[in-house]
């Protein structure tokens, strides 16, 4: 049985189900460090293991889904979980263990990173594991953060070339989801054109956009792992979803911002998580 400190506010609890990046840019630890930086208490289910580093994804290797199924458990059986974020996957049956466990414990937030395709472009999501993400992780999930190539596969259609198509694919996304309870889609615009990066909140009614400045750097490792373990910190700790989007988004802008400073590699580095304490 977890306790609450006995000094003020209660320290949130996040849970990142996820890969292994080794060389700390994505996946759980990458989660963990930007958890930690935002006020919450990271944990991690090891949901795959890969070999990369900054250039490539070499080789991955899965985590039998029983095993995933028995960390939850595990977990969940003694600590308070506030919020889940859910990344790399990899396997159909992993996805279906997951969402599973997700129904079995009924944790307030489950934000999905629907992970398919790393920043050096090698695939992280077998194809036929998709539908599964579809049809069994979706209807879990509370927030859903896709980059607009991983909609244009949930939808089954072209990634949107527009931030008018985009309003057209949040929309369809949030009807994909479960229509009871608090459900939201964050469309991130990343990959379009301009001076500014637009994402978009819809949770059926309201349409938020939500810009940065667009940095330039190559060291964009690992934002979208950052931007969702991010809005799982955040989330116990706001009063609603938008205020932990606006939250996690500015976050992640300086952790881009400040990426350059670390030197990680020589292809896509990190972003800086710990920007704000060295």
């Amino acid at each position: 049985m977890s306790h609450s400190p006995s000094t003020g506010r209660r320290i949130p609890h996040a849970l990142s189900i996820a890969g292994v990046d080794p060389s700390g840019g994505a996946g759980v630890l990458a989660d963990v460090k930007a958890m930690s930086a935002l006020g919450a208490y990271g944990c991690a289910v090891i949901a795959a293991l890969t070999a990369q580093n900054t250039q490539g994804v070499t080789g991955i290797s899965p985590v039998p889904p029983a095993f995933v199924a028995q960390q939850i458990d595990t977990l969940f059986a003694d600590v308070r979980i506030d919020a889940v974020k859910i990344g790399m996957l990899g396997q159909q049956p992993v996805i279906v263990t997951v969402a599973e466990r997700m129904a079995r414990w009924t944790p307030t937030h489950v934000v999905l990173d629907p992970v398919m395709v790393a920043k050096s472009g090698d695939l992280l999501l077998e194809r036929e594991a998709v539908g599964a993400m579809r049809e069994a992780l979706l209807p879990q999930t509370t927030l859903l953060t896709p980059n607009l190539p991983e909609a244009g596969v949930l939808l089954e259609e072209r990634p949107v070339e527009t931030i008018k198509e985009m309003r057209r694919v949040a929309e369809r996304l949030r009807n994909k989801m479960a229509h009871s309870g608090q459900r939201w889609v964050m469309l991130k615009g990343g990959h379009l054109p301009g001076e500014a990066a637009i994402d978009l909140l819809h949770d059926g009614d309201r349409m938020i956009e939500l810009a940065a400045p667009r940095l330039e750097t190559r060291n964009t490792h690992g934002t979208g792992c950052t931007l969702s373990a991010a809005l799982a910190a955040l989330l116990p700790q706001c009063e609603d979803v938008p205020e932990a989007a606006r939250r996690a988004k500015a976050y992640l802008t300086e952790a881009i911002r400040h990426a350059d400073r670390l030197g990680i590699g020589g292809g896509h580095g990190p972003v800086h998580h710990f920007h704000a304490w060295w």
